[in-house]
């Protein structure tokens, strides 16, 4: 039952985020219990066989993030930004969920690229690309986190500079289009993350990396890797799919109770009827 609440929890945040530009989808991953140890270590032949198998349920391990690419919403705002990413591994076929394996049989995760921003003195990446200039002429995110360039120093606009007068080009160069020349140190840093799943969740659509990760480096030139203005990246989840698993969930977590309740009507009746005959 607490594997079904946690299900039943995770996919309504999820259904809750429908919305929120950059949102990644969160899963639940449930294994069986282990096995019960029937035998003791050592496996002792003289020891007693059990006949049949013994079936010790689930949990809810972990929640796992699926970072598959989100559609683009036309904004035609100038400060919305968005990536499209589908970097390749050679020798890698990746499915929808961005795994696959390598040539030994060993699980690889496809690498996702996410704009790099600082929050304090911590470095963090979102795929919320809502951006603004804040009293400092920073170019911060919608939660005031400063947008970092390629020399991992925040973006400033000079004079206070208008965003309705920058564009940015497909690798992340602020242009001034009023002189059509590039901006000096408005070079958006995009980071590939090798293993998107060393990222933890941090609030307001960002995400760090777990301690002991492998650090996001620059995209690439041949990383397939594209900013794109006037839009936004939506949430990748599926709300036909969410329905379906809340409802699954909810009918699971139903099941479970009856048979709970019919364990106590049997244990009612065991000890006020049998007992006394």
């Amino acid at each position: 039952m607490v594997t079904q609440q946690r299900r039943h929890d995770t996919v309504t945040n999820n259904v809750a985020n429908l919305q929120t530009p950059g949102y990644k989808a969160v899963t639940e991953v449930s294994r069986s219990f282990p096995e019960m140890l029937l035998t003791l270590m050592g496996n002792d032949p003289a020891q007693g066989q059990t006949i049949g198998r013994l079936n010790t349920g689930v949990f809810a391990e972990e929640s796992r993030l699926i970072f598959m690419q989100g559609e683009l919403m036309e904004t035609k705002q100038p400060g919305d930004f968005a990536l499209l990413s589908n970097i390749q591994v050679p020798g890698v076929t990746f499915d929808a969920t961005g795994k696959g394996q390598d040539a030994n049989g060993n699980p690889v995760f496809q690498p996702e690229a996410f704009f790099t921003v600082q929050a304090g003195d911590e470095i963090m990446y979102t795929r919320d690309g809502r951006f603004h200039v804040n009293e400092q002429n920073e170019l911060v995110t919608s939660d005031g986190s400063l947008v970092l360039n390629r020399n991992n120093a925040p973006i400033v606009l000079e004079n206070g500079q208008p965003l309705e007068f920058i564009q940015v080009n497909g690798e992340g160069q602020l242009i001034d289009t009023r002189t059509r020349t590039p901006i000096a140190g408005g070079e958006l840093l995009i980071s590939r993350i090798d293993n998107p799943n060393d990222l933890l969740r941090a609030g307001n659509g960002r995400f760090r990396l777990q301690q002991g990760a492998a650090q996001g480096t620059p995209v690439a030139a041949g990383d397939a890797v594209e900013v794109r203005q006037g839009v936004v990246e939506r949430s990748n989840v599926d709300p036909a799919q969410s329905m379906v698993d809340m409802m699954t969930a909810y009918r699971a977590y139903e099941a479970n109770q009856k048979v709970v309740q019919f364990y106590d009507r049997t244990l009612d009746k065991t000890v006020n009827e049998v007992g006394r005959v």
